[in-house]
């Protein structure tokens, strides 16, 4: 285990299409997440920005993008990539700065202004590219790969799209519960199943849409809680941020073709297991802790996988929980208590830092009608592209 660090203050701007650029969502949440600490900007001693690169220059360092809009005060400023795990990368850097001594608090921002429609590669010609080669060679978007995922799960666990559409209808109404949810109506299983296929066997409502919005997160040491009076912080206890292990024989985003175990086996447990179960490992604790988990949901049917993933219950038996509301409000572990991606839409460098935002708030006990009765250790889990693994456990 590793030594824990406070949440002081968390914060978002709410998910939309707003029209305006990712600096200025950035800056909304950041001043929330300020505002919530009980800090000034001045006090503030690093920023680390998670990453877009659908904003240009000011993309890529959206670290000093973000200090530069909240106004130059010397603070040292980081920026990080890794597709939708940019936000876990995010907290475990502003993490990893605090434990080290080289901050006593940390602001950190992921904010994005996306397209319209799915996401499309960047522009150029890139043959050495495999998410450029997926979409030119196989003009695969990401729903295509989503519904691969769910015919891979009908196939080898009996999966319906009946069972698909009861994550839609659970995730939508906690989102009609929440301020920042971009989608805040409650949903029938009928809906799901009226509404057009995009990849078989999946429709529109069983696919996240793009959204611009932020989320930050003001962190700092055990000890500058204490000294600002906080004695009984929500904190970050672990955060696993892991790649695979070879040889990969589930296709994967953005993958076209999977690795060969003729010579070497497959590991015993897939890649998002091994996710969660290294962020277990750290907090030194398990699935059996949980009282609450977000996970990253971009279709209803890898929501189910999550369950798996992070151990709530064996292989297969993820559209069991859902039929039986076990993961619903009120449930025994709800998950996605926000409304998820499902209600959000992706926001792609601030999805995981939105996700730590309402474990602090369910934590806490200030979720509001989303709130999760004696809520303790929280638990969120998401993947990047090209490998990257993200967790966060998160204990009061």
């Amino acid at each position: 285990m590793t030594g824990d660090v406070a949440v002081l203050g968390a914060g978002m701007h709410p998910w939309g299409k707003w029209g305006r650029g990712f600096v200025t969502y950035g800056r909304v949440a950041a001043r929330a997440a300020l505002a919530d600490a009980g800090i000034g900007w001045p006090e503030v001693q690093s920023v680390v920005g998670a990453q877009t690169v659908r904003g240009g220059y000011p993309g890529y360092v959206a670290g000093a993008s973000f200090a530069q809009a909240l106004g130059w005060q010397g603070a040292r400023v980081t920026s990080v990539y890794a597709a939708c795990a940019s936000g876990a990368q995010a907290v475990n850097t502003a993490r990893a700065q605090i434990l080290a001594g080289m901050a006593d608090v940390v602001l950190v921002v992921g904010a994005d202004a996306a397209p319209k429609g799915f996401f499309a590669p960047a522009g150029g010609e890139r043959p050495d590219d495999p998410d450029w080669l997926r979409f030119r060679v196989l003009g695969a978007t990401n729903p295509a790969y989503f519904g691969l995922y769910a015919r891979r799960r009908m196939a080898l666990y009996g999966d319906s799209p009946e069972d698909f559409a009861l994550v839609k209808v659970k995730n939508a109404a906690a989102g009609a519960l929440n301020e920042n949810a971009r989608y805040r109506r409650p949903v029938t299983a009928e809906e799901v199943a009226a509404s057009a296929v995009v990849a078989d066997p999946l429709r529109l409502l069983d696919i996240c849409a793009t959204s611009d919005g932020a989320a930050a997160l003001v962190l700092c040491s055990m000890e500058f809680a204490r000294r600002r009076g906080v004695t009984d912080p929500v904190r970050i206890r672990a955060v696993s941020t892991v790649t695979p292990t070879f040889p990969r024989t589930v296709l994967d985003l953005p993958d076209i073709g999977t690795d060969s175990a003729v010579a070497v086996d497959p590991p015993p447990e897939s890649f998002r297991a091994s996710i969660a179960r290294a962020a277990y490992e750290e907090a030194g604790a398990g699935p059996e802790d949980v009282s609450l988990a977000e996970v990253y949901d971009l279709s209803t049917a890898l929501e189910l996988e999550w369950y798996e993933d992070i151990g709530l219950c064996a292989l297969g038996e993820g559209a069991k929980l859902v039929r039986d509301g076990t993961t619903a409000l009120g449930g025994r572990v709800p998950v996605n208590a926000s409304g998820g991606l499902a209600s959000f839409g992706e926001a792609v460098p601030a999805q995981a830092i939105a996700q730590v935002c309402e474990l602090t708030w369910q934590l806490r006990g200030r979720a509001g009608e989303r709130q999760v009765p004696g809520a303790r250790v929280g638990i969120t889990a998401n993947q990047g592209l090209f490998g990257h693994g993200s967790a966060v456990v998160a204990v009061r």
